[in-house]
């Protein structure tokens, strides 16, 4: 097999141990004879795997009883209209960080007031807002946690005095989360925890049934909870897959172990772009993500993006190029990114540094 190093922002790199695991499922389903994507949901073996993987997420993020874990379709994209369906009744309040903030505000937009408490659009998102109110009247308040286009990151959990509520897609399992501060936190699966296929949603259940409106079955979360993610036929693989996922982390050590890999990873490869000439990181330093890197090269080598881009490419380098929306070069460097090929890509900006003094 090519050897190649995968920095595609989701579906992006996972464990090879994950993939391997899965595999042999594919074949062979807990001893059943048949395939994963063929036994019942409504199976004993596939209920021990619903039991499982809830009960994993709730060891690794050390989620307080009150909680329970989903596992749905639709991706994070349904999650922005999911979220004011059930939480919005009179006014919401969003912090809009990045295109997929932007998206969540506007849907909510449909479901009653909203007021966006700030916003970095006027700098093309380069920074986290910081100074800011959220209203005490608000039914929620709504924030991104880590913006994969433009390379932004909340690195701790904030406090809010209305029920806090996250899209964690592009971070979740990258570190330790506080989830007692939050009244929901979802996320798509693509980027930390498995393929695409499968949402999560992590829900404080007391928080829910609080909105008059009526809210169709497939679109109330209670329906889910009782229903333990099987009111209707879960996405079985892409679960499976996040299972097989989940035990890497938790073999690994846990978030602690994974959330020092990451920075480490991401020191790495940020200390080269600041060194180097050729390169400028376009994130404010304080707020840089530790799962998305976006740089760009500096404003006197711009005629040398599209050299850079092929001579990567040519050295293994997949999906550096950054979103169609900033241009420049985007390095997603997840959990299951290896040290390894963090250290490629800087061995290639250098080599390619050497190459244009």
């Amino acid at each position: 097999m090519k050897k190649v190093h995968n920095f595609n922002a989701g579906p992006c790199v996972l464990p090879k141990e994950a993939i391997n695991a899965a595999i042999e499922q594919l074949k062979d389903f807990k001893g059943t004879g048949m395939s994963v994507i063929e036994v019942s949901h409504r199976s004993k073996e596939w209920d021990a795997t619903m039991e499982e993987i809830e009960a994993l997420w709730k060891e690794l993020l050390n989620i307080p009883d009150g909680y329970r874990v989903l596992f749905l379709g639709g991706g994070a994209s349904t999650q922005f209209s999911l979220v004011p369906y059930n939480f919005l009744e009179k006014k919401a309040a969003y912090l809009e960080t990045g295109a997929w903030a932007k998206k969540a505000l506007k849907e909510a937009e449909g479901f009653g007031e909203v007021v966006c408490v700030a916003s970095s659009a006027e700098t093309t998102f380069n920074y986290i807002p910081k100074d800011y109110t959220i209203p005490a009247d608000a039914d929620y308040f709504h924030i991104t946690t880590n913006n994969t286009i433009y390379g932004t990151e909340l690195h701790e959990d904030i406090d809010s005095p209305v029920p806090l509520i996250a899209d964690m897609s592009s971070d979740i399992m990258s570190r330790p989360v506080d989830v007692s501060k939050y009244a929901l936190i979802y996320g798509g699966a693509q980027k930390n925890v498995g393929p695409a296929g499968v949402t999560f949603v992590i829900v404080k259940e007391d928080a829910l049934g609080k909105v008059s409106r009526y809210i169709p079955a497939m679109f109330d979360y209670r329906t889910h909870t009782k229903g333990n993610s099987m009111f209707n036929t879960p996405p079985v693989f892409s679960i499976l897959v996040m299972l097989e996922t989940l035990k890497w982390v938790k073999n690994l050590g846990g978030l602690k172990v994974v959330q020092k890999m990451n920075q480490e990873k991401a020191a790495l490869l940020y200390n080269e772009i600041d060194r180097n000439p050729l390169f400028v990181g376009t994130a404010a330093k304080e707020d840089r993500s530790l799962m998305n890197v976006c740089f760009v090269m500096a404003e006197e080598h711009k005629d040398k993006e599209a050299s850079f881009m092929e001579f990567a490419k040519e050295r293994g380098m997949v999906g550096i190029k950054g979103h169609r929306s900033v241009g420049g070069f985007r390095a997603s460097i997840y959990n299951a990114c290896p040290r390894e090929s963090v250290q490629a890509l800087v061995d290639c900006m250098q080599e390619f540094e050497k190459m244009h003094k």
